[in-house]
């Protein structure tokens, strides 16, 4: 497999006190949390392009657009699915879409870059935990 448009992965969870913004501290109120909902989406763009990098590789996320639209209470599944929609040389940009039942829940792009897992951490460590 490469890395190439198209590649797709869809997470289903139900939003537990634990995804909450109350438990994750970015709001007080029990709905699913924005970083949560973010985390969640990352995790779909990992999953899409498993399969597709060669060993040793991974990739870091660099840039992300979210519109969260809809609270989601306790108890409410949520579906995210993302799909790369773009690759240009080490960049891959994917868009995804959370829904509930009844609506959208929130949508955006996440940009990514495929590293070499090993330099990527030689470099952390050698430069105090900065890649910059």
């Amino acid at each position: 497999m490469t890395l190439a448009p198209g590649l797709q992965a869809r997470l289903l969870i139900m939003v537990e006190r634990g995804d909450t913004a109350t438990k994750v501290g970015s709001g007080d109120v029990p709905v699913l949390a924005t970083p949560r909902l973010l985390a969640l989406a990352e995790r779909a763009t990992v999953q899409a392009v498993a399969g597709a990098l060669t060993p040793g590789q991974t990739s870091v996320g660099t840039r992300v657009f979210l519109e969260h639209l809809e609270a989601s209470p306790v108890g409410t599944h949520v579906e995210i699915a993302v799909e790369l929609t773009e690759v240009d040389g080490r960049r891959l940009v994917f868009g995804f879409t959370a829904r509930d039942r009844t609506s959208v829940v929130a949508s955006g792009t996440i940009e990514r870059v495929v590293v070499d897992r090993e330099r990527f951490l030689a470099r952390l460590a050698r430069d105090g935990g900065t890649t910059r």
